[in-house]
């Protein structure tokens, strides 16, 4: 069994909103998250990390497995980093053009 990383919630809900999972409240330190055709809702704890145990019963919960959720996860991150990416080469394009205009 692959091991788990320690998430921060707004990771573990990016990941399961990639899987087609919205959220739909969150109510004191607990983010709610559904999907339309399933019976089952997902209450991730908005603390500094998510547990492994308690991220591997959301998995179980939502009906997937490990490999399909660190999928959707290293998707997710991977289009933020190309967009930081983006941006820190924008701000050296246009500090040069600052530089030599």
């Amino acid at each position: 069994m692959s091991s788990l990383p320690l998430l921060k919630p707004r990771e573990v809900v990016k990941a399961f909103e990639k899987l087609g999972w919205e959220v739909v409240r969150q109510r004191s330190s607990h983010i709610i998250l559904t999907k339309e055709g399933h019976i089952a809702t997902l209450s991730v704890p908005n603390h500094p990390e998510v547990a492994r145990g308690t991220l591997r019963s959301l998995i179980a919960r939502a009906g997937i497995n490990m490999e399909e959720f660190l999928e959707a996860l290293v998707e997710k991150l991977t289009k933020l980093l190309n967009l930081r990416f983006s941006v820190m080469l924008c701000k050296i394009f246009l500090e040069s053009c600052t530089l030599q205009g």
